[in-house]
């Protein structure tokens, strides 16, 4: 009987670990480029200045033709969510660190980084409020607060959220209509909830007040941003694990009022998971109008996450209006996928064309040097992307826009200073080294907060401008209010040779007041 109870039991225990040992084999083997440490510091291989896309080194990340990647801020382990306030300074979150962290910048760099706020609960989402630049709207996983930055001003919580579950990220967007969009995942990997808030978009007035839900049926949206053509909010959506590694397909979706887009009984096209959902249904399962299809079908496991139009800026017309992603990465796969940004190209009424690549690198053979999350696309055309991963902030430019590269050392403008409030006629007055200038004069451009030129002309030297020193300058512009509320002042030495090695330049964000 002994002997048949511990015969028993080793039959038991080996079947347990066949069991373990094959769903590791099916879902997991691939996992290590997601938990495991990188297997470099990245920064260590960037070298210090930005690498260009047509670089001949060993550097692992490439680009497209004409674009270049640097180190923008780095030490911002478990970086996230970012946001650009109206001076150009960049606030990230850190959910695992509990921060909110301010990164100041000026002429191009991050001269200083603080945490702003602390000891939070798992801080995700960032929104300023466009009608009230200085009202920072923060998303916890509890709660949703807003202050006033750049005072003593405390965190007035607006709303309680759920808490607890498997997903914790809570993600902002104010939308056009100047309402507040809260995406709030699921509490499981594919589940009946029992808590309507879950697996949704919210949306509410600023106050928190008409807390009310928006679309249902999304696992864990966790990115959304705003098509600034068409005005509709997009997201990323990830898909359910343990199907295998092709299902279901991560997903963009476009947010519609009181749509429900499937989950957990869809996925992708309106296809039926009939491994979770067991139930007979009169009508056919996963049709319109009772559930949304995706718009647009990812590859499995890729988790995409944060997401940006491309308008304006400077770049090529062939990315004007495309989507960039990041795909954070797979680890429920026997093989890796994801691990790069990619561009999701429409045709000219918005219908989906076709997925190419944008940067790709992160994945290597010996692991995952980096993750990345969050991607911002400035009004200069300046694309910052955070890494959870590396703990870095990337930033992406276009030909000869401005770099982070300082130019302190050979210009310096006293007015207007960056995030200064601007009416027409526009003076700015500063002091350039003489080589800046070519016969006196250096070219200045006014963009309007999508890249458009309000105006162009040339700053004039006030003095002998042939020599090394720093020579006086002085220039007034005049434009017609813009509709935006921000845009950009930048001043770019004067090339007459045309080479890009001579190309320099630098901007200053400003708020436009109005006319006088």
């Amino acid at each position: 009987m002994k002997r048949s109870i511990i015969i028993g039991s080793i039959f038991i225990l080996l079947s347990i670990g066949a069991a373990a040992g094959f769903f590791y084999w099916k879902n997991l083997r691939g996992a290590g480029p997601a938990f495991a440490p990188p297997p470099q510091d990245i920064t260590d291989l960037f070298p210090d200045q930005a690498v260009a896309a047509g670089n001949t080194t060993d550097f692992p990340l490439r680009l497209p033709d004409g674009f270049s990647i640097s180190i923008f801020a780095d030490n911002l382990s478990g970086a996230r969510d970012i946001a650009i306030d109206q001076f150009g300074n960049l606030w990230v979150s850190r959910p695992s660190a509990g921060v909110v962290t301010m990164l100041s910048v000026e002429n191009g760099r991050v001269v200083d980084a603080q945490d702003i706020f602390s000891r939070l609960n798992q801080p995700h989402g960032l929104a300023f409020d466009p009608d009230n630049p200085s009202s920072l709207y923060i998303a916890e996983t509890n709660a949703v607060s807003r202050v006033t930055v750049y005072s003593d001003g405390r965190l007035e919580k607006i709303v309680d959220l759920p808490t607890g579950g498997r997903h914790t990220t809570r993600s902002l967007l104010f939308g056009p209509d100047g309402k507040l969009y809260i995406s709030i995942g699921s509490s499981c990997d594919v589940c009946d909830e029992t808590d309507s808030r879950r697996a949704t978009i919210y949306v509410m007035d600023k106050d928190g007040s008409n807390f009310t839900p928006y679309a249902t049926g999304l696992r864990n949206a966790v990115f959304m941003t705003t098509n600034p053509r068409s005005g509709q909010i997009v997201a990323t959506e990830m898909g359910r694990d343990h199907l295998g590694d092709n299902l279901p397909p991560d997903e963009i979706n476009v947010i519609q009022a009181n749509h429900n887009y499937g989950w957990p009984t869809c996925y992708g096209k309106n296809i039926h998971d009939e491994a979770f959902d067991k139930k007979v249904y009169i009508r056919a399962p996963c049709s319109e109008p009772f559930e949304t299809p995706s718009f647009v079908d990812l590859p499995a496991h890729s988790a995409p996450l944060g997401l940006d139009f491309v308008n304006g800026g400077g770049w090529p017309e062939k990315y004007q209006n495309s989507l960039l992603v990041a795909y954070h990465g797979s680890w429920n796969r026997s093989e890796p996928t994801g691990y790069k940004l990619v561009q999701v190209i429409f045709d000219p009424i918005g219908n989906y064309r076709e997925t190419k690549d944008f940067i790709t690198g992160w994945l290597t053979g010996d692991g995952a040097l980096g993750r990345p999350v969050d991607v911002e696309f400035a009004s200069d055309g300046t694309v910052y992307i955070s890494d959870d991963k590396a703990g870095v902030i990337y930033q992406v430019t276009y030909g000869g826009q401005t770099s982070s590269t300082d130019h302190s050392n050979l210009i310096k403008v006293f007015s207007p200073q960056p995030g200064a409030t601007v009416t027409s006629p526009l003076t700015v007055e500063g002091e350039a080294r003489g080589f800046w200038y070519f016969e006196a004069t250096f070219p200045v451009r006014l963009l309007d907060d999508s890249g458009a030129v309000l105006v162009e002309t040339f700053a004039t030297a006030q003095d002998e401008w042939m020599t090394e020193n720093f020579v006086p300058f002085s220039v007034e512009l005049t434009f017609n209010q813009p509709a935006s509320q921000s845009g950009q002042l930048i001043l770019m030495r004067d090339n007459p040779s045309g080479l890009p090695e001579n190309d320099a330049s630098i901007l200053i964000p400003i708020i436009f007041g109005g006319q006088n």
